[in-house]
């Protein structure tokens, strides 16, 4: 078979490039600090949607720095302490339709899919202007202080939806798991490493180990914005080193030591987009339960039977 990466005996152990900034555990914990100030005035409005065995509520709820989070909610009618399901979506997209849940709810979750600030859906990043910013959430933020990187605030957003529908009466906030693909892998990964999460599904997920990226010379598609920063702000890299260890803070490898739920991890080995790699940093260094199924012929693409192999995965939520 063809390698675009390591051999699959060198991803089982590698450790990531990425460096580490040294204040990078008192940085997450005064960031979650300021995450657990902030109220999030929850807000449901009821969205008729027909469906005789759900109910469906549009969501928005605070975030840090300003920003106004929203979510597609869908719960199963007349049940009590269900598990609840967090989903999260690729770069640039949006939590996607209602319809996507009802299987979901139809199994008796609760179902919170997420838009993230600045991207394609309906949040809002700071309340300072609406709609989508595209892409450059990466270096978003990079040339202030840490507390204002893009990222840093998305994954507290993850962590405060965790924390809105565990108080959800119908929710057993023991029961919650998160799940998505590429950003939405990411997320998944930052959301487990933030809240209590019992289970979560990853797929190929962005946002690990970026200087592992850089030297495989991918800075492209979605991690394009760093070739561009570099361009741009640091043309002879001479703040190379800073650069890394600044994005650091943002790394869902350095996070994923905090991750206490089960983990099932899904990639294909012939990914360039998200590099198999590159999430393995992260995936070596979660300390509990976890597999990984590994599709070899394929990249960041469909995985035949991903979805099945979560739908099953989820039974023990």
């Amino acid at each position: 078979m063809p390698l675009v990466d390591m051999p699959l005996a060198e991803l089982l152990t590698y450790q990531g490039r990425n460096p580490k900034p040294a204040d990078f555990d008192a940085f997450w914990d005064a960031s979650l600090a300021e995450m657990r100030s902030v109220d999030p005035s929850v807000s449901l409005v009821r969205k008729d949607f027909g469906a005789d065995f759900a109910e469906c509520f549009e969501l928005r709820f605070n975030g840090t720095r300003g920003g106004s989070v929203f979510a597609k909610y869908v719960r199963p009618k007349g049940r009590s302490s269900c598990p609840a399901l967090l989903r999260f979506h690729g770069y640039s997209g949006n939590g996607g339709d209602w319809s996507s849940a009802l299987s979901w709810a139809a199994r008796g979750f609760a179902v919170a899919s997420m838009d993230c600030r600045g991207q394609g859906g309906s949040s809002v990043d700071a309340d300072s202007y609406q709609g989508m910013t595209l892409r450059g959430h990466i270096v978003r933020g990079l040339d202030g202080p840490p507390e204002g990187m893009y990222f840093r605030n998305v994954f507290l957003d993850t962590a405060q939806l965790a924390r809105v529908v565990a108080d959800f009466d119908e929710v057993d906030a023991a029961r919650i798991g998160a799940t998505g693909g590429s950003q939405g892998g990411g997320l998944t990964l930052a959301c487990a490493a933030l809240a209590p999460i019992k289970m979560a599904a990853p797929v190929f997920p962005f946002l690990c180990d970026y200087q592992r990226v850089w030297e495989m010379d991918l800075a492209k598609d979605a991690y394009d914005e760093m070739r561009y920063y570099f361009r741009s702000f640091d043309p002879l890299h001479s703040r190379e080193s800073e650069v890394f260890t600044k994005l650091g803070y943002i790394d869902n490898q350095h996070l994923a030591s905090r991750i206490r739920g089960e983990i099932l991890l899904i990639g294909g080995l012939m990914d360039t987009i998200t590099p198999p790699s590159t999430y393995f940093s992260a995936y070596n260094r979660i300390a509990g339960a976890k597999r990984h199924v590994l599709y070899p012929d394929f990249g960041h693409e469909g995985l035949p039977g991903s979805d099945d192999l979560i739908w099953e995965f989820f039974a023990g939520l």
